[in-house]
C-alpha cells in the first residue's frame, strides 16, 4: 500500500466478503485485522482482487525476515531517488536560460531535449515504476490513489515535453519549453521521501520489537538427567528447565527447585525484582537476576504471557480510534476531487490565463496533481497510535483497542474497586476478639472450618491465621454463602455464621455487646466479622488490607490531570472510609454487592461522567464491561488480559495515571498530525492552483511541490516519533 487511498481499496474489498464482520487497515505497517467467520484464502484472493499482495503474518518467523525486507526496500528506494536526482542536473541545466528569462537557445534544444526525453524515460522506468503499476492497478479496480495523482501528472508533463521536442512548430511561438527537470526532480524528491519516511515508520515499532526480543532463541532442557540446549520452538509443556544467573527465562513455568530475584520490569514496568522460590510462578522473556534454579513449564510458544503481550500490542498498533477513522473517510474522496481540481485548474488557465495559456495551464495541473498526494492524511493517526501503544506497554500498560486508547484522554471519573485494586489484596487477621466465656481459638478454628473451601481473600486470611496458630479444624456441612454478607453452616452440630453485622441481624443475633470493638477496628481500616453459633454471638475476627505503597501517590497524581476519584467496594462502610481517608479518596460507596457495582458506574455515567473504572478484572468484570474505559489490575504473570479494554500488568495504580497521561499525549500528537496534514492540503492545492498569481505574481513550481509533498509526510512520521521520549 503506497498511500491513503489504498486504506479504503483494501477495507472495501475485505469487508465486502460473505462472513467479515470487520476490516480494518492500517497503513502505517502495512497490515489488516480481519474479524469474522472466513478463510485466509478467500481473505488473500479478496485483496489480490483489489490489486495488492498479501499473506498472514506469522510472529516468530517474521520479525527477521520483515526487517530484512523493508532494509532491503529502503536501500532500493535510496537508489532510485540517487538515480532521478543525478539525471536532474543535467535536466535543470538545460532550462537554465528559460529560468533566466530566454527562451532555450534552438541548437541545444535540438540536441539536448532528444537526450533528455531517454533520460526521464528511465527515470520514470527505474524510479518510479511504482507510480504507473500503481495507477494501473487502481484503475482497473476503479479506484484513484496517490499513484494516480503522480502517474497522470509525471506521464503529462513527460508527454507533452516529448511533443514539444519533436513537434514544436505545433505550439505558438515562446511556448514549446520541456518539462525535463520536472520529471526528473518529483521523482526523485518523491522517491526520497518515502525512503526517509520509511526509515522513520520503522522506528515506531520498535516497542514491538523489544518485546520479541525478550525471547530467549534457545533454552536448557533437563532430559534423561542431562541439561542440554535446545531450540526454544522444541520445548514442550511439563518439561523441566534449568536458568541460571543473567539468563532470561525461555518460557513460563512453576519453580520446582531452588530461589531466585526475577527481574519482570519488561512486562509489569516496575523496577524491583521479585524474590522467587518454589511454588511462585516466572514467564518467559524476563531476566533471572541471581540464582539458578529448576522450573516446570506451563505454556509455551504462542501461549506464553509474553506472546500474548505481543500479539495485544500488535493488535491495538493496527486499531483504529474514531478520529483515525474519519481521516480515513475524507482520504478516499480526496483523490477524484484532486484529479477533477486539475482538470478545472487546467481549463481555467488555459482559457483565462497569460501567454503562453498551454505551458501556465500545464504546470499548474501537474503541480496541484503533485502537491495533493494524502500520504500525510493516511499517516497522522497509525503513525501516533503505534507509538504511543507501544510506549504504553514500556510502561506494563496493554491497550487493546483504538478507541480505548483515545477514551482514556477524555476521563472525568476514576472508579476504584478497594481489595486488590487501593489496597494489596492480601488480608491477614489483625485481632481476634471472643466474648466472655468463649475462646480466642475456638472462635478462629470455627471460622476456618467454613472459610476451608472458599477462595475469597478474607477467607484465605483466616485458613492463613489458624494454620499458623497450628490449629486444626473440622470439615463443615450444609455450606452456603450469601453474596454480599457471609456464610453459614454445620460445624460438629452446631450451625455457626461469619459475615457482616446485617446478615447477623437479619438472623436475629445481638451485635451490641462487641458493636463498639467492631467499630474500633473498622476505623482502623479493618474489616470486622461477627460470628456466631446457634444463634449466639461468639466473637469478631478482625481482618486488615494494607493500602498499596504508592496508592495515595498514584490517586494525587489522578486529582493533579483534573479526574474526579471515587472509590466502590463491597466491604463495609467503616473500613472503606477509613481505607478512603488513607489515600485521600473524599468519595466512597460501600456495601455495594458486586453485581450492583455496574449499576453505581452506569449511574455515574447518566449524570454525564466519562468513567473509567479500575477491577481485578474478574469479579469487576461487569462494571469493568459498563464503564467507557475497563482497566484490569494484572497479577502474576497469568494476567486477566481479555478482561477489559486496558491491563495494566503491575498491581500499581500509577498505571492508570500513566494510561490517561500517555492517552493525551497520543491524542494530541493525532491532533497535531492531522491539523497538518489538513491544512498542507487545504493551502496546497489553491496555491498551486494559481490563486496568488492574480495578486502576487506568484505560481508554485511542480518540483517545489514535490518536495513538499515529500516532506509533509516526513514530518508527520517525524512528529509522531516525538512521542517515543514521552515520560508520564
Amino acid at each position: 500500500m503506497r498511500c491513503a487511498g489504498c486504506v479504503g481499496a483494501v477495507e472495501t474489498a475485505l469487508r465486502a466478503l460473505p462472513g467479515v464482520q470487520q476490516a480494518d487497515v492500517n497503513f502505517a505497517d502495512r497490515t489488516a485485522t480481519v474479524r469474522g467467520e472466513v478463510s485466509q484464502g478467500a481473505l488473500i484472493e479478496a485483496v489480490v482482487k483489489a490489486g495488492y499482495q498479501a499473506r498472514q503474518v506469522e510472529e516468530e518467523t517474521d520479525n527477521g525476515e520483515q526487517q530484512a525486507a523493508e532494509q532491503a526496500h529502503y536501500r532500493k528506494l535510496l537508489h532510485q531517488s540517487w538515480f532521478a536526482l543525478a539525471v536532474a542536473v543535467p535536466a535543470l541545466l538545460f532550462g537554465f536560460p528559460a529560468m533566466l528569462g530566454g527562451a532555450i537557445p534552438h541548437t541545444l534544444m535540438r540536441w539536448g531535449s532528444p537526450v533528455l526525453a531517454v533520460l526521464t524515460l528511465c527515470v520514470m522506468l527505474y524510479s518510479g515504476p511504482q507510480f504507473f503499476k500503481g495507477a494501473w492497478k487502481s484503475l482497473r479496480n476503479h479506484n484513484a490513489t496517490m499513484d494516480t495523482l503522480i502517474s497522470v501528472g509525471l506521464g503529462a508533463a513527460w508527454g507533452y515535453s516529448v511533443t514539444v521536442t519533436l513537434a514544436p512548430q505545433w505550439f505558438p511561438a515562446g511556448t514549446a519549453e520541456p518539462f525535463w527537470d520536472v520529471i526528473a526532480v518529483v521523482t526523485g524528491l518523491v522517491v526520497l521521501g518515502q525512503a526517509l519516511e520509511m526509515r522513520a515508520r520503522g522506528r515506531t515499532s520498535e516497542a514491538v520489537k523489544r518485546l520479541i526480543g525478550l525471547k530467549p532463541k534457545t533454552a536448557r532442557v533437563v532430559r534423561n538427567g542431562q541439561e542440554i540446549d535446545v531450540p526454544l520452538a522444541e520445548v514442550h509443556v511439563g518439561e523441566i528447565l534449568r536458568v541460571r544467573p543473567g539468563e532470561k527465562i525461555p518460557v513460563d513455568g512453576v519453580l520446582t527447585e531452588g530461589h531466585s530475584s526475577v527481574d519482570e520490569s519488561m512486562l509489569t514496568g516496575e523496577p524491583m525484582p521479585l524474590e522467587k522460590s518454589a511454588g511462585n510462578e516466572v514467564a518467559g522473556g524476563t531476566l533471572n537476576k541471581s540464582g539458578s534454579f529448576l522450573f516446570r513449564a506451563t505454556r509455551v510458544g504462542k501461549d506464553t504471557a509474553l506472546s500474548r503481550i505481543v500479539e495485544m500490542v500488535k493488535q491495538a498498533q493496527g486499531a483504529k480510534p474514531a478520529i483515525g477513522r474519519l481521516a480515513d473517510v475524507i482520504a478516499a474522496y480526496f483523490v477524484p476531487a484532486v484529479l477533477i481540481i486539475a482538470v478545472v485548474t487546467f481549463v481555467v488557465w488555459f482559457d483565462f490565463g497569460p501567454e503562453p495559456h498551454l505551458n501556465y495551464a500545464m504546470v499548474a495541473a501537474v503541480t496541484v496533481l503533485v502537491i495533493a498526494c494524502p500520504c500525510a492524511l493516511g499517516l497522522a493517526t497509525p503513525m501516533s497510535v503505534m507509538v504511543g501503544v507501544g510506549k504504553a506497554a514500556e510502561h506494563g500498560i496493554l491497550i487493546r483497542n483504538g478507541d480505548a486508547l483515545q477514551q482514556a484522554g477524555r476521563l472525568t471519573t476514576i472508579v476504584l474497586d478497594k481489595t486488590g485494586t487501593v489496597t494489596q489484596g492480601k488480608p491477614a487477621v489483625t485481632a481476634i476478639v471472643p466474648v466472655p466465656g468463649m475462646a480466642a481459638g475456638t472462635v478462629l478454628q470455627w471460622a476456618a472450618s467454613l472459610e476451608a473451601g472458599s477462595e475469597h481473600p478474607l477467607a484465605e486470611a483466616i485458613v492463613a491465621k489458624a494454620r499458623e496458630s497450628g490449629l486444626s479444624w473440622p470439615a463443615a456441612t450444609q455450606f452456603q454463602a450469601v453474596a454480599g454478607h457471609g456464610v453459614h453452616g454445620q460445624v460438629e452440630g452446631a450451625h455457626v455464621r461469619l459475615g457482616n453485622s446485617k446478615f447477623m441481624e437479619d438472623h436475629g443475633i445481638d451485635c451490641k455487646p462487641l458493636r463498639s470493638e467492631a467499630e474500633r477496628q473498622a476505623a482502623g481500616a479493618a474489616t470486622p466479622m461477627y460470628l456466631a453459633a446457634n444463634g449466639k454471638l461468639a466473637g469478631i475476627i478482625a481482618v486488615a488490607d494494607p493500602v498499596k505503597a504508592d496508592s495515595q501517590q498514584a490517586i494525587e497524581r489522578l486529582r493533579q490531570l483534573g479526574i474526579r476519584v471515587v472509590m466502590l467496594t463491597g466491604d463495609n462502610a467503616a473500613t472503606a472510609h477509613a481505607v478512603a481517608a488513607k489515600v485521600g479518596i473524599s468519595e466512597v460507596m460501600a456495601e455495594v454487592l458486586p453485581q450492583d457495582k455496574d449499576k453505581q458506574v452506569a449511574e455515574l455515567m447518566r449524570h454525564g461522567e466519562i468513567v473509567g473504572m479500575v477491577g481485578d478484572g474478574i469479579n469487576d468484570a461487569p462494571a469493568l464491561a459498563r464503564a467507557d474505559v475497563g482497566f484490569a489490575i494484572g497479577t502474576g504473570t497469568d494476567v486477566a488480559i481479555e478482561s477489559a479494554d486496558i491491563t495494566l500488568m503491575s498491581g500499581s495504580l500509577n498505571g492508570v495515571a500513566n494510561a490517561i497521561a500517555i492517552s493525551r499525549a497520543t491524542v494530541r500528537n493525532i491532533k497535531q498530525n492531522l491539523f497538518g496534514a489538513f491544512i498542507y492540503n487545504s493551502l496546497g492545492i489553491p496555491v498551486a492552483a494559481g490563486v496568488l498569481y492574480p495578486v502576487f505574481g506568484l505560481l508554485l513550481n511542480p518540483m517545489i511541490a514535490g518536495a513538499a509533498m515529500a516532506m509533509s509526510s516526513v514530518t508527520v512520521v517525524s512528529n509522531a516519533g516525538r512521542l517515543r521520549w514521552f515520560k508520564p
